[in-house]
C-alpha cells in the first residue's frame, strides 16, 4: 500500500533558496525544518509520499492502535468487577476502523497543514541532492525544481522493510510492516518471519484479531537483544495468547500455490501453510536514488555521522542525517531527538557561534548511544533503558544487578488481579549510577523514564533515594529496587 498524495497538494514554486532544505517529511524530518524556522532560518521540506512518514501511517501509530483494544480488554478481564462486563472477544472490525482514523484514512493534510501552521514549505516531490547544497526536486507531474540550501541538507529519509534472502520471497506478495499495519481483512492463518520488535507486536497484534499465527524465529531466542527475562515473559505471553512461537527455525523457501496459500519450507524439512506471510527481518537505508554517490557515499548505504548528525567526510560540513538513516538508534523519539540537536548545531553554525558552546549540550546528540528508551506494546508489555547486564559487562563496566517482581509492589497488585510482572536495574558500583533498567508487566511503559532520566541525568543512586515515590502506585518499584540495593 503505498498511496501517494496528488502534487496540487502543496504547489511548487519560489523562493528557490532556503537556509535549510530537508528531504525526508516524516516525522523526524518535521522536527528538524520546525526547530531551525523556530530559530529564524528558512526551511523546505521535500517528501514524495505522505508526509508524516513511515511512523505515522505504516508502524507506530497504526500498530499501537491496532495492540491497544487487546491489551484494554486484557486489563479489564484482569480486574474482577469489570471483569463481568467484558465481551469474551475482540471486536476485529471495531479495531482496525479505530486504527484507520488514527491515520486519517492515510491521507496527509492535517499533516500538511501542522508544516504550514509552523511555517515549513513543501515541496511534493523526489529529491536528488544534485550539488553543493543544491537539491532537485522530481515533482509527480511537471519539470524537475531545484532548490538551494545556503546552510545545510538534511537527509531524513528514513529505512524501509529488508527482504531476507529466501527462495520465493519476492515472488509471493509478503507482508512487511506497510501490510501489516494497513491490511483491511484478518487473514485465518498468517506466518510471521522474524523475532525482533516488529516481529513480536505483529504477531500479537493479528493473534488478538482472529488469525492463527506462526512466528518464525531464525535464532534461540525472540527478542535476542533483551534481557533474557523479558524474551522469556515474551514469548510465553505470546504463546498464551496462541501464537505458535518457533525459535531455531529458518524458512528456506516460499511459494504461492494455486489456491492463494502460502507453502514455506522450514529449516528443519517441515512444510507450514499460511494464507500470508510477513517478512520483519531487519530495515534498509533509503539512500538510493538520492545521487550522494558524487558525495563519495554510496546509493543504498546507512549515513555514518557524528554527535551533531553531520555525515562523515563530506568537506564543509554541510549535509546532515538523521534518524532512521543514520542507523544510529532506529526508533522515532530517538530519530526526533537526533533531528532537534541537528537543528541546534545547525542555528549555531548559521550564528557563526560555536555549537559546542551551547550550555544545553543540545547541539550534540549523544544519549542515543548509552541511554535509549523503548517500549514493545506485547502482553506482556516490555520496557527498557540503557543497557542490559551482558550489554553493561561487555563495556567492561563492574556492575551489580538488582531485581524485583513488579506484582509486589502495592500499585502494580491493585491495578490487575495476579499482576505479574519483573524489575530489574543494572548499576555501575564504580559510578554508583544507574546504567540500564528493564520492566515487564502490564503498563510498565509509562514507568521507564524514570529509568531514563536516571540514567541520562547520572543520577547518584544516594540521592535518587530521595525521590519518594507516591502511594499507592507502581512507581514504587524504584523504591523497592533502591531496597533491594541496599539503601
Amino acid at each position: 500500500m503505498n498511496r501517494l498524495p496528488s502534487s496540487d497538494a502543496a504547489p511548487l514554486g519560489p523562493p528557490d533558496v532556503y537556509d535549510v532544505v530537508v528531504i525526508g517529511a516524516g516525522p523526524v524530518g518535521e522536527n528538524a525544518a520546525a526547530r531551525v524556522v523556530q530559530a529564524g532560518l528558512s526551511a523546505v521540506i521535500v517528501e514524495g509520499e505522505l508526509v508524516g512518514g513511515e511512523c505515522s501511517y505504516y508502524a507506530c501509530i497504526p500498530s499501537k492502535a491496532m495492540l491497544r483494544p487487546p491489551t484494554a480488554l486484557e486489563t479489564a478481564r484482569s480486574v474482577d468487577g469489570a471483569r463481568q462486563a467484558t465481551s469474551d472477544r475482540l471486536d476485529a472490525a471495531a479495531t482496525l476502523s479505530r486504527r484507520d482514523r488514527f491515520v486519517n484514512g492515510w491521507q496527509d493534510e492535517g499533516q500538511v497543514g501542522w508544516l504550514k501552521s509552523a511555517g515549513v514549505d513543501l515541496l511534493r516531490g523526489w529529491a536528488r541532492v544534485t550539488g553543493e547544497r543544491q537539491v532537485t526536486v522530481d515533482a509527480p507531474e511537471g519539470k524537475p525544481h531545484v532548490v538551494t540550501a545556503r546552510q545545510a541538507v538534511v537527509v531524513a529519509t528514513g529505512s524501509a522493510a529488508s527482504l531476507p534472502d529466501i527462495e520465493g520471497i519476492d515472488e509471493v506478495g509478503a507482508w512487511t510492516n506497510r501490510e501489516g499495519t494497513a491490511a483491511t481483512d484478518v487473514p485465518g492463518r498468517l506466518a510471521v518471519i522474524g523475532g525482533g520488535a516488529v516481529g513480536a507486536e505483529l504477531a500479537a497484534a493479528w493473534s488478538a484479531l482472529g488469525s492463527d499465527v506462526t512466528l518464525l524465529v531464525r535464532g534461540p531466542h525472540l527478542l535476542s537483544s533483551w534481557e533474557p527475562f523479558a524474551r522469556h515473559a515474551a514469548a510465553e505471553g505470546l504463546r498464551s495468547e496462541g501464537v505458535d512461537v518457533r525459535t531455531d527455525t529458518g524458512v528456506r523457501r516460499v511459494s504461492r500455490q494455486a489456491d492463494g496459500t502460502v507453502s514455506l519450507e522450514l529449516s528443519d524439512g517441515s512444510v507450514l501453510t499460511s494464507d500470508e506471510v510477513l517478512v520483519a527481518t531487519g530495515r534498509r537505508a533509503r539512500t538510493d536514488g538520492l545521487g550522494l554517490e558524487e558525495f563519495g557515499l554510496r546509493s543504498g548505504d546507512w549515513l555514518d555521522v557524528d554527535d551533531m548528525c553531520q555525515v562523515t567526510g563530506v568537506p564543509e560540513g554541510w549535509l546532515y542525517a538523521v534518524g532512521d538513516v543514520n542507523h544510529r538508534a532506529t526508533l522515532t523519539h530517538m530519530g526526533k531527538y537526533q533531528a532537534r540537536a541537528c537543528a541546534a548545531a545547525i542555528v549555531g553554525r548559521s550564528e557563526g557561534a560555536s555549537v559546542t558552546a551551547d550550555r544545553y549540550g543540545r547541539a550534540s546528540a549523544t544519549a542515543d548511544a548509552t541511554a535509549v528508551p523503548q517500549v514493545l506494546f506485547t502482553r506482556p508489555e516490555l520496557a527498557m533503558v540503557g543497557l542490559t547486564e551482558h550489554g553493561a559487562r561487555e563495556r567492561g563496566l563492574r556492575v551489580r544487578a538488582v531485581e524485583y517482581p513488579l506484582g509486589q509492589v502495592a500499585g502494580a497488585s491493585l491495578s490487575a488481579d495476579g499482576y505479574r510482572g519483573h524489575a530489574k536495574m543494572v548499576v555501575d558500583e564504580e559510578a554508583g549510577v544507574l546504567v540500564g533498567c528493564t520492566l515487564v508487566g502490564p503498563g510498565v511503559g509509562e514507568l521507564i523514564h524514570v529509568g531514563t532520566v536516571a540514567v541520562v541525568g547520572e543520577v547518584p543512586l544516594e540521592r535518587l533515594w530521595h525521590a519518594v515515590p507516591s502511594f499507592p502506585t507502581a512507581s514504587e518499584i524504584w523504591l523497592r529496587l533502591l531496597e533491594e540495593y541496599g539503601l
